[in-house]
């Protein structure tokens, strides 16, 4: 699997704004995009536009203002990583840019649909799975433990 910068910074960025203190009167405070990209170390050009991407996709809300920001559009625990990436970047899995249940092959090849096909389904597991709340709190599901403890994983 390859995660582009701009999946990377956004995932980040959604992290950050998950993690981010609420006031003291309990509401949730909007996040600047200055802030986010200093915080994560992201190019703060790069971050406004993945931070619309994330607004047109219903992932973040923007607040115009002195006081304003962004802050998440639902609560953490509802935005798993895979409705970020597919946000970014489109679908999880795709094969010269089509669905892997609309590429045919013939012959000996036959078989490679039904690799990436159980390729996506392995993703997904875990992509949806995890919530920017797991990932700001530090807190992952067991079964992503599990396989991230495996050495093999690592390399």
């Amino acid at each position: 699997m390859r995660l582009s910068a701009r999946v990377d910074y956004a995932l980040r960025a959604v992290a950050e704004l998950a993690a981010a203190v609420s006031g003291a009167d309990g509401a949730e405070r909007p996040v600047t995009a200055e802030r986010l990209a200093h915080a994560q170390q992201i190019p703060p050009k790069f971050l406004e536009s993945i931070l619309l991407q994330l607004r047109r996709g219903g992932v973040v809300t923007a607040q115009r203002g002195p006081e304003g920001g962004y802050r998440l559009a639902r609560p953490a625990h509802e935005i798993s990583l895979a409705e970020i990436i597919r946000v970014i970047d489109g679908p999880l899995a795709n094969v010269r840019g089509q669905r892997p249940e609309n590429v045919d092959y013939k012959g000996a090849a036959e078989a490679l649909q039904d690799v990436w096909i159980a390729l996506r389904a392995s993703e997904r597991e875990i992509l949806e799975l995890v919530t920017i709340a797991d990932v700001a709190a530090g807190d992952l599901p067991d079964r992503v433990r599990e396989l991230a403890a495996d050495p093999r994983a690592w390399v």
